[in-house]
């Protein structure tokens, strides 16, 4: 299961659950071009519940569409990962790294109030 809720004019709740396939990847992509569209200086809250790998047709996916993906990060400023796994945190904020101008924090799932606050300020 994947979410992407327009949660006001510049931010996205992102939600994921289980594992995703080529095609939902695809619905998963175009859904986020399309609510990223007009967003500027954006906030993203990412919430991964159980993460599973994507298949192979889902990774292979995402990576061609890397560069324009690439692009629209550029339109967000933070985005907060809330996630038990500890690794899922230290991919989530080296992959800030990867993204000039945008800051990535981890919490655990049940610090979603500090996350909001992390957001916001």
């Amino acid at each position: 299961m994947f979410k992407i809720i327009q949660n006001g004019k510049n931010r996205l709740d992102i939600e994921i659950s289980g594992k995703l396939n080529a095609e939902d990847m695809e619905i998963v992509l175009e859904e986020f071009v399309t609510k990223s569209k007009n967003i500027e200086n954006g906030k993203m809250l990412y919430e991964i519940i159980d993460f599973r790998l994507p298949s192979l047709g889902a990774i292979g996916l995402e990576l061609s569409r890397f560069p324009a993906l690439f692009g629209l990060m550029k339109k967000f400023d933070r985005v907060a990962v809330l996630t038990d796994k500890t690794w899922l945190k230290k991919v989530s904020e080296f992959e800030g790294a990867l993204f000039p101008g945008l800051e990535i924090k981890a919490f655990n799932r049940d610090q979603k109030g500090e996350a909001e606050t992390w957001l916001s300020s």
